[in-house]
């Protein structure tokens, strides 16, 4: 079965991002796995008698998960959520890709706080992960809660090509939300009619469940515009095609990604070609 897969440091921002995904999967009918990666020297440091015990040390954090993900079992909104956890000795990124190597995994949340950005989010561990994951990623403030109908806004240049993965769990989401409508936000400097006639024609093509609302920044600044935008239609889940070479993608540095996690959006969705 599909699973949802959390990674968790056990911060506030982690367990809040947990039960964003708990809801998420009730939803979906989706397994939730929680990941999380020991760093390589933790426990040890340095320390002989450190190291003759390091066995124990990293069973006491396995049970520590545990327990950690089994007390949101316990509530009965997801009562029917199966939960499994798993701690594992490595880089975030190691034991993330470990993980998708033996096992489907529809999505992956990570939780962030404080000043963010995709270029720094968590100690660059989510922003690391988004870069060498290929993997949908959901990316959740600190105050954000699962909304029941969320507002969802796809930001494109009806370039960059969305992958048949990212496809997938996109029209997952409009399929468990009973989206009626979906807003499509167009941002680039072409006008062409044809271009912007194939790109909403291929758009239809990809998510056919769901009324795509097609709509056109005109204004100088388009982070001006995105900004304006989601405030206008109070956006729960902004999605964004990962790739450096798209205007989109490259508006979202580490300040302009702080404002609208503070005040514009409740979560960033991820995406990849």
């Amino acid at each position: 079965m599909k699973q949802i897969l959390v990674a968790t440091d056990f911060s506030p921002s982690a367990a809040n991002a947990m039960e964003y995904a708990m809801g998420l999967a009730a939803l979906l009918r989706l397994e939730v796995c929680v990941i999380h990666a020991i760093h390589p020297t933790e426990g040890i440091n340095n320390n002989i008698y450190n190291a003759i015990f390091i066995e124990d040390y990293y069973r006491n954090k396995g049970e520590a998960l545990e327990e950690w993900a089994h007390a949101y079992t316990q509530k009965d909104a997801f009562k029917n959520v199966k939960v499994t956890s798993l701690c594992d000795v490595g880089f975030l990124k190691t034991v993330i890709t470990k993980f998708l190597d033996n096992h489907e995994v529809e999505l992956l949340v990570m939780g962030i706080t404080g000043a963010t950005g995709l270029s720094g989010i968590v100690g660059s561990n989510a922003s690391m992960v988004v870069t060498k994951v290929k993997i949908p990623t959901l990316i959740i403030p600190l105050d954000s809660k699962f909304p029941s109908i969320p507002a969802i806004t796809l930001a494109t240049d009806y370039e960059t090509k969305l992958s048949s993965t990212d496809v997938a769990a996109l029209n997952e989401m409009v399929k468990a939300f009973k989206l009626a409508a979906m807003e499509v936000l167009y941002v680039e400097e072409k006008s062409d009619a044809k271009h912007l006639q194939a790109g909403e024609a291929r758009l239809k093509e990809l998510i056919p469940k769901t009324t795509l609302n097609f709509n056109y920044l005109k204004d100088s600044s388009p982070f001006s515009g995105i900004m304006g935008f989601i405030e206008r239609n109070e956006t729960d889940i902004l999605c964004l095609v990962k790739h450096h070479h798209n205007i989109i993608y490259r508006l979202f540095n580490r300040s302009t990604v702080n404002q609208i996690m503070n005040h514009s959006v409740k979560a960033i969705l991820v995406l990849h070609e």
